[in-house]
């Protein structure tokens, strides 16, 4: 295991202090958090209560990083495992999963002292075959599993809740504005609010004896529908950055000297490339309209059974919805922070093969199952 220096070539752990992304889980921040919440640690993310302070994020693997793999690897899952969780400034130790002699690693990280690690090897193991650490995507694959955490760990992390305040409100004012003289403005910002946090209250009361549901049952309902606006909401956050990424992609030639094999590979994946992102976008959009169709029918026929079955029947949607919000994520961000909009692409064969070989590996795992 290594320290983490705080300096130019690391990114301080200060940065991720309020984080908990698609790319980042900060586990560190959920314990903070629910001090006083005993679900948290009676139905913990980890056995370890080491790694249950820890922060996770998926990791460009940078060249001089390679060597600590067996493979080639773009992206891996990094274990840090800060210091002090109220002083991240203090750094901490590190780890990636399935590094050189990981299972001693992470003994020695989690101090499991002869403590059995089958649970959290499993859980790792989930978490780095996912393209995105999305809670949605990331609470249906544990259960798939058979592995229960407490809901506290799939929040919608602060950022993100703020951005879809309005989105999530707007939607909502549909539904309030049938059973208000104010459009429904008021109720729905609340509902939104209530929608949008990790626990389901009074205030949502209604709503469950409308759609005749058990409180689980509302419960698991409330998820589904707050990962569908998330969803909903990603979609049309990153679509448009995703049409430049593909031209861009499209475009990108190797410099220097290229073989008429790789240049003919090149130019084949950069087509698989376009066509697969395309025909997942096709495909996210597919799955959401099974949410808006339903929606609408609470909405416009005042008939909440459809709105019900959805909710029932939803979280094994996410799955599928996930994975490739998840990979068409992870190819925008990677080329965008490889090949940045203000710079110009230079990059030779034998690198660009490696990325384009990630990306459309990406898609092989989604479609041949290996998340699930």
């Amino acid at each position: 295991m290594r320290l983490l220096p705080i300096d130019r070539s690391n990114r301080p752990l200060t940065a991720l202090s309020g984080a908990s992304t698609s790319r980042v889980l900060n586990l560190a921040a959920i314990a903070l958090a629910n001090s006083d919440n005993p679900e948290h640690g009676a139905q913990p993310f980890f056995t370890s209560p080491i790694l249950n302070s820890a922060i996770l994020l998926k990791h460009r693997v940078r060249s001089d990083e390679g060597y600590m793999f067996a493979g080639t690897r773009s992206v891996a899952t990094k274990i840090i495992v800060p210091f002090a969780i109220t002083d991240l400034k203090a750094g901490g130790r590190s780890l990636f999963v399935q590094q050189r002699g990981y299972h001693d690693s992470l003994r020695e990280l989690g101090n499991y002292a002869g403590k059995p690690m089958d649970r959290d090897l499993q859980m790792l193991s989930t978490i780095d075959a996912l393209p995105s650490l999305d809670p949605f995507l990331l609470r249906e694959h544990l259960r798939g599993y058979g592995i229960q955490a407490a809901d506290c760990y799939f929040a919608i992390s602060k950022g993100d809740r703020e951005q879809m305040h309005a989105y999530v409100q707007a939607e909502i004012r549909k539904l309030t504005a049938l059973a208000s003289t104010d459009g429904g403005h008021a109720s729905a910002a609340r509902m939104a609010e209530a929608l949008l946090s990790s626990e389901v209250g009074e205030r949502l009361e209604p709503l469950r004896l409308t759609l005749a549901l058990e409180p689980d049952d509302f419960r698991e309902g409330v998820f589904s529908w707050r990962g569908f606006l998330y969803y909903k909401w990603s979609m049309e956050r990153t679509w448009p950055a995703v049409i430049g990424v593909l031209k861009s992609i499209r475009a990108t030639q190797p410099s220097g000297a290229v073989d008429s094999e790789t240049r003919n590979f090149l130019k084949d994946s950069q087509q698989k490339i376009v066509e697969r992102v395309r025909d997942a976008g096709l495909k996210v959009q597919k799955i959401l309209k099974v949410y808006d169709e339903a929606y609408d029918d609470l909405v416009r026929n005042g008939t909440p059974r459809t709105f019900r079955d959805f909710l029932l029947s939803a979280p094994h949607l996410f799955v599928d919805l996930g994975e490739k919000m998840g990979v068409i994520s992870h190819i925008v961000s990677f080329w965008r922070y490889r090949f940045p909009e203000d710079k110009i692409a230079t990059v030779d064969g034998e690198e660009l093969s490696a990325i384009f070989r990630d990306f459309n590996s990406s898609f092989s795992a989604s479609a041949d199952g290996m998340f699930g």
